[in-house]
């Protein structure tokens, strides 16, 4: 599923099967899924920070199995089973596809016994990207971290995350299904976004101790932290100072392969749910990210 040129509908399109370069493995896709960064590639607002190679295919992530391998290739051979996120210097190759290209050593990872491709093919981007971002807010077990975004992709697994060293956890959700869907994740309180500075100061008078910025108003929330606070954003919102000795981190996703072999292990002993709301054929891709935009709750897998 690609799309030939800025403004061009996403489209199914039949691609020469790529050739893995030195250090690279062809992988047979399995699963994909939908992110925030497919709708900034597909809208065009990454020119300037990547290069387009028309037609561009959709995906950073990808489970599936490895096809081929390139020179210089040492650790892995046809039939193995490897997931991650596609990090080329490019856009052009992507998951939406039978196969795509990638490095051995960088945003690739083997799936362990006990996962499936299904759940190895929403986890790379999604889940490194929480992972990093509650790393750098560092929660301490007791604190309060306000998690602004947390019924998406990112946000379940940082509520998870959160949760799993003993912090605190409001999470923005609406009431009912969303509600549900954090306090099962973990959130020790579930907060509409609707008057959100007023229900949060209701929990946290003097402010939260910490705030993952995955939605929302960077200064409004940035507003709701304590003196000394901390705040992780990935969509690299970092505020002016301030003079509360605020630190600030913008978080951009680092898939390195320890860091997908931690996800996945953690997913396997059932300290990480993986929560796949919805898979959807290729052909169906873009009725994904209609979906993802409309705001789906959890993963939605694209399966080739």
């Amino acid at each position: 599923m690609a799309f030939t040129g800025f403004g061009a509908d996403l489209r199914a399109a039949d691609l020469p099967v790529p050739e893995p370069g030195p250090g690279e493995v062809l992988v047979r896709v399995l699963t994909s899924s939908v992110n925030g960064f497919d709708l900034g590639v597909l809208g065009g607002y990454l020119q300037g920070v990547y290069a387009y190679e028309f037609p561009v295919v959709l995906g950073k992530d990808f489970a599936g199995t490895v096809a081929a391998v390139g020179a210089d290739v040492t650790g892995l051979t046809p039939g193995d089973g490897v997931f991650g996120v596609v990090m080329r210097p490019t856009l052009g190759q992507g998951g939406f596809a039978e196969y795509v290209a990638v490095s051995e050593r960088y945003g690739l990872a083997r799936i362990p016994d006990g996962l499936d491709p299904l759940r190895a093919g929403v986890l790379g981007l999604a889940g490194t990207a929480a992972l990093d971002a509650v790393d750098a807010v560092a929660p301490a077990p007791g604190e309060t971290v306000l998690i602004s975004g947390a019924t998406g992709g990112v946000g379940a697994f940082a509520v998870q995350l959160a949760a799993a060293r003993g912090a605190r956890v409001i999470a923005t959700a609406r009431p009912g299904a969303e509600a549900a869907f954090v306090t099962a994740l973990g959130a020790t309180w579930a907060v509409d976004r609707t008057d959100l500075p007023a229900r949060v100061r209701a929990i946290a008078p003097g402010g939260v101790d910490a705030v993952l910025h995955l939605a929302g108003d960077g200064p409004a929330l940035t507003a709701l932290l304590a003196d000394g606070g901390r705040l992780a954003s990935t969509l690299h919102y970092v505020p002016e100072e301030s003079g509360r000795d605020i630190k600030a981190t913008a978080v951009m996703a680092d898939p390195d392969p320890a860091t997908l072999a931690r996800l996945a292990a953690d997913a396997v002993a059932g300290r990480l749910r993986v929560p796949v709301a919805r898979s959807y054929p290729l052909a169906e891709a873009p009725r994904a990210l209609d979906d993802f935009t409309a705001g789906a709750v959890g993963k939605l897998a694209v399966t080739i």
